[in-house]
């Protein structure tokens, strides 16, 4: 079992119990899965960019990328429907705790001026997004063979009701939020 599900399992869930009078185990929130989304806009011109994009997040999550395809054409962007711009990976169970650990522990560490994430991210419905603007922090990715600094979007998805709730887990995760 993972570090940060143990953490999950002995600490967060009997703590999120009492401060939410919760009366079973099954209504603590719990993350249901995180997706790992990168926009290659750039991909329409060069199809090689989609590629080095999905070897980037193949690397980073250790799981093969599903590429994406735009749902309706706008011409200012030069995009047809069905073109392939991005790429993204749904994490979930043990790789889910992988990720989410590493990116706690060792990543969001490495990024330049880090204050924390902003707590305002919530989505209404208990998710919360994070937008990181290059794939370098992420150790696997190496410097040198990078063609093209890329940003990606994390979503966590939680079975939390209310914002507060997964604002909550999060932040009992180790999530390092704002002040």
């Amino acid at each position: 079992m993972n570090r940060l599900e143990e953490k999950y399992r002995n600490e967060v869930v009997p703590s999120l119990m009492e401060k939410h009078n919760y009366k079973t185990i099954m209504l603590v929130p719990k993350i249901e899965k995180i997706v790992v989304n990168m926009g290659v806009g750039d991909a329409v011109a060069n199809s090689k960019n989609l590629e080095a994009a999905v070897a980037d997040l193949e690397k980073i999550t250790g799981l093969k990328p599903v590429e994406t395809k735009a749902k309706k054409s706008i011409a200012s962007f030069k995009v047809r429907e069905g073109h392939k711009i991005g790429c993204k990976v749904t994490l979930r169970g043990e790789n889910m705790y992988t990720f989410l650990d590493k990116l706690i522990s060792i990543s969001l560490p490495r990024v330049r001026d880090f204050r924390g994430l902003s707590p305002k991210s919530f989505d209404g419905r208990g998710n919360y997004t994070i937008g990181i603007k290059e794939q370098l922090i992420f150790p696997e990715i190496n410097f040198d063979e990078v063609e093209k600094v890329r940003g990606m979007d994390i979503v966590i998805v939680t079975t939390a009701k209310t914002n507060e709730e997964a604002f909550d887990l999060l932040k009992e995760l180790g999530i390092p939020f704002r002040k």
